[in-house]
């Protein structure tokens, strides 16, 4: 009974390894847009948002994994009690506002393609 006991320990333990490592492998793959992503950062651009934002979750689930890499700028402050003393002296009026390099504003969500068409950026 205790060789039966002491077996199916292990393979639990083995099987909650198993299960540890291969999530921390894949958390470690690249994203699909990591290059175009950190080329807008590099090229000045800068998205500012609310975590609330609906529109803004539709921008960051397009990036995945890349957003990591974009220049986010949470504007919300905790339970929706107004916006950060910096977005209002950035002048933030709506989410989501992608500003470039030149410092022109666009207050809505943005395909890749506009994206890559504003920044030279290319999507990769």
């Amino acid at each position: 009974m205790k060789a039966k006991t002491l077996i199916i320990i292990i393979a639990a333990i083995l099987v909650t390894i198993s299960v540890f490592y291969f999530s921390y492998a894949k958390s470690k793959e690249p994203g699909s847009y990591d290059s175009f992503a950190k080329c807008l950062s590099e090229n000045g651009v800068k998205f500012y948002g609310a975590y609330w934002c609906g529109h803004c979750n539709n921008q960051k689930q397009m990036f995945g994994k890349s957003f990591q890499y974009i220049n986010y700028i949470e504007c919300s402050l905790p339970n929706k009690a107004g916006q950060t003393q910096f977005c209002n002296q950035e002048g933030i009026n709506g989410y989501p506002t992608w500003e470039f390099k030149s410092e022109e504003r666009i207050e809505d969500e943005m395909t890749m393609e506009e994206l890559s068409k504003k920044t030279g950026c290319e999507i990769q």
